[in-house]
């Protein structure tokens, strides 16, 4: 078995490829997280949150300004409005959830998304899912009170937003399932970002801080580590097969407990690891199954 598989591996640069995106996209994902935690002491997550969409649009700039305005071409205005709408909530409330809460416990409670987008799929799309799925979404949910431990600690505020946040990232996947039977990708983040500017916008006139000169380097930081997460783990999907390439997402949580240690003094509770690593492997064996159940179907 070893030998095979080190020769189904030599034979797969794209799968390799794949993975060292899937651990690249974690790393970015962490540490632009970190800087959140770190800026969001002086700077409020809404204002952080206006800048994230500016300097994400000036990162996409190149891409639309190569496309041009086929990129903008679209029929569904309003379903990109909704997909926006979400992504600005579960921003928000994910920096929120930073500014409050441990690293390592709001990127565990972050895994939740897919089981969130699981429930929403039956009762959006009115998707079947069959008791395997149904299994491992009921070992999600425990995941996530074996992090929370309701009854044996107070529900904290940043727990509260992190889960809000999941849920909204949960309905924006279901969104851009539905989005992606005709837009592309790259309209589908163009829109996002278009939809989002001005209502991050007007969430942060409410508390508006003008960044100084360093702060403003640390939004630009926020902003190009979330870019390159994005990208990079696009282009990790495009190059490698999903059952290959998901549990690397796994590394996302062991870079943030290292931030986390080194940067913040926090250590990670062993709640959180066990929470995280059962909500974690439901998520992943969710998408697994849902694949296995896109394949079995006869092409249209």
């Amino acid at each position: 078995m070893g030998v095979a598989a080190v020769r189904h591996f030599s034979a797969s640069p794209g799968t390799l490829r794949g993975m060292a995106l899937v651990v690249l996209s974690g790393l970015c994902v962490a540490a632009m997280s970190a800087c959140v935690r770190h800026i969001s002491v002086d700077l409020h997550p809404m204002v952080i949150g206006f800048f994230r969409t500016v300097f994400g649009l000036l990162a996409f700039a190149p891409f639309l300004l190569r496309s041009g305005l086929k990129s903008l071409k679209t029929r569904r205005i309003g379903l990109h409005a909704v997909r926006g709408t979400l992504n600005v909530i579960g921003m928000l409330s994910y920096y929120m959830a930073l500014s409050l809460a441990p690293l390592a416990k709001v990127t565990a409670l972050s895994f939740s998304a897919p089981l969130f987008a699981t429930v929403l799929a039956l009762i959006v799309l009115g998707e079947t899912i069959r008791a395997r799925r149904i299994t491992a979404l009921v070992l999600g949910y425990l995941g996530a009170l074996v992090i929370l431990r309701p009854g044996f600690v107070a529900l904290d505020t940043g727990s509260i937003y992190a889960l809000i946040s999941a849920a909204a990232w949960g309905l924006g996947m279901i969104v851009i399932k539905v989005l992606s039977r005709s837009e592309s990708s790259l309209t589908i983040t163009i829109y996002m970002t278009l939809v989002a500017m001005p209502i991050t916008l007007a969430a942060a006139v409410t508390v508006w801080q003008t960044p100084t000169l360093t702060q403003m380097a640390w939004l630009a930081a926020i902003g190009t580590l979330a870019s390159l997460a994005n990208l990079s783990v696009a282009q990790a999907f495009k190059d490698a097969d999903l059952t290959a390439i998901l549990p690397f997402d796994f590394t996302k949580l062991i870079w943030a407990s290292a931030i986390g240690y080194l940067v913040f003094a926090e250590e990670p509770s062993p709640w959180t690891w066990v929470g995280g690593t059962i909500i974690f492997a439901a998520a992943t064996y969710i998408a697994f199954r849902e694949r296995q159940t896109r394949a079995a179907r006869p092409d249209p």
